[in-house]
C-alpha cells in the first residue's frame, strides 16, 4: 500500500509510520520534522502544515491510505481539502476527550459527543471541543470511507506525557523505601498499548474498515496498576495508602501534569473516563499485550531516559518524601 502519514516524527505518528514500513508497505510523512526523524526506510516531505502549499509534494498520487493524528481543526481541514479526494481510506485518530459525559462506566459510542469548536487553532483547554471540530470535518470529506479512532490513554514505551510510565518508574527509582499511593485500589485505569493501537489501525486501513471506535485499552483497577508496576519495577519497600481527601487537600494534582499522581482520578463526574467498554472495537479486532509485558517494555524505556528527570507527569522523589512526612505527622 501507499501510506502518506500526516505527521510521523512524533510518537503515535512515527510508530504508524514505523510499523507501517514493517509490513512492507511505501510511507511518506508529511511533517516540518522538528519532532525527531521519520522512521527508517520511510520517505519524509518536508513541509509546514500552517502552509497553503503544504501539500503540494504529495498531490502527484493517489494514497492507499492517510492516517491524520493532528486535533488542530485547521490543519485537518486543510488536509482534508487537498487530500480527500486522492485517499482510498482515511484514518482520523481522535480521543475520548470528544464527549460530553465522562461518569457512566462502560459507556460506549453512543455518548454525545462536545459541540465542535469554529476557530481552526486553539489552546489545550479546548482539546475535546478541537478533535471533535476535527471528526465533524473528516465526516465531511471523506463520508463512508472514513475510520474514527476515539483513542483513550495511549502508553507504552515512548509515552512522552509521562503517565503511563510514571509508577513503574517510581518503583524501579527507589525499590526499598516507601511508596506513597492514593487508597483508591478500584479506581479504574484503561491504557490502550501504542504499538497495538498502531497495529489495529494499520489492520484496519488494509481491510477497509470504516466507522467510528473507542480505542481503548482493558479496564485494570488501580491497585492491580500499582501491583504490577511494583512487580516490574522490583519494589520490595512498603505501601503507604493515603486517604484521597487529604491528598487533594495538599493539592496533589490528578492524573497529569508536574507532581502529579499519574493515571489518578477521582473528583465527581469522572468515573467512567477509565472505564468504557471497546466492545466496538475489539469486535473489529482491536488485541491487547499484557500488561506486564507493556510496564517491562515501558520501564526499558524509562531507564533510558533516565528515572531521576523532571517528569510531565507524577510526583518527584523530593515531593514524595515532602507528602509522606506530613502524612505520617497529620493523623490522617
Amino acid at each position: 500500500m501507499e501510506i502518506l502519514v500526516l505527521g510521523g516524527t512524533a510518537w503515535l505518528g512515527r510508530e504508524v509510520a514505523r510499523q507501517a514500513v514493517d509490513r512492507g508497505h511505501v510511507v511518506t510523512c508529511l511533517a516540518r520534522g522538528e519532532s525527531g526523524k521519520v522512521a527508517g526506510g520511510a520517505v519524509h516531505v518536508a513541509a509546514d502544515r500552517r502552509d497553503p502549499a503544504a501539500y503540494q509534494e504529495v498531490l502527484d498520487r493517489d494514497w492507499d491510505a492517510v492516517v491524520e493524528v493532528s486535533w488542530q481543526p485547521g490543519f485537518v481541514k486543510g488536509a482534508l481539502r487537498a487530500l480527500a479526494d486522492r485517499a482510498r481510506h482515511w484514518t482520523y485518530v481522535s480521543s475520548i476527550s470528544v464527549y460530553a459525559d465522562h461518569s457512566v462506566i462502560g459507556a460506549d459510542e453512543s455518548t454525545p459527543t462536545l459541540p465542535p469548536v469554529e476557530l481552526d487553532q486553539v489552546d489545550r483547554e479546548r482539546y475535546g471541543e478541537a478533535k471533535s471540530a476535527c471528526e465533524q470535518a473528516s465526516r465531511a470529506a471523506v463520508g463512508e470511507r472514513l475510520l474514527i479512532a476515539r483513542a483513550g490513554l495511549i502508553g507504552g514505551p515512548g509515552d512522552h506525557t509521562d503517565r503511563t510510565g510514571y509508577w513503574v518508574a517510581r518503583a524501579a527509582r527507589h525499590p526499598e523505601t516507601p511508596m506513597l499511593v492514593p487508597d483508591t485500589p478500584d479506581l479504574p485505569t484503561q491504557v490502550v498499548d501504542v504499538r497495538d493501537l498502531v497495529a489495529w489501525l494499520l489492520d484496519s486501513a488494509e481491510a477497509g474498515t470504516t466507522g467510528t471506535y473507542d480505542a481503548v485499552g482493558p479496564v485494570i483497577p488501580f491497585g492491580e496498576w500499582i501491583a504490577q508496576s511494583r512487580a516490574v519495577g522490583g519494589h520490595t519497600g512498603p505501601i503507604v495508602t493515603m486517604d484521597p481527601a487529604w491528598l487533594l487537600a495538599q493539592g496533589v494534582a490528578e492524573f497529569m501534569g508536574p507532581e502529579s499522581l499519574a493515571m489518578w482520578q477521582v473528583k465527581p463526574g469522572w468515573e467512567g473516563f477509565s472505564a468504557r467498554t471497546g466492545a466496538a472495537a475489539a469486535a473489529a479486532g482491536l488485541r491487547h499485550r499484557p500488561r506486564a509485558e507493556m510496564l517491562d517494555d515501558t520501564l526499558a524505556w524509562e531507564w533510558e531516559q533516565g528515572l531521576d528527570r523532571v517528569r510531565k507527569a507524577g510526583l518527584s522523589a523530593a515531593r514524595e518524601r515532602e507528602l509522606l512526612t506530613a502524612y505520617a505527622g497529620s493523623g490522617a
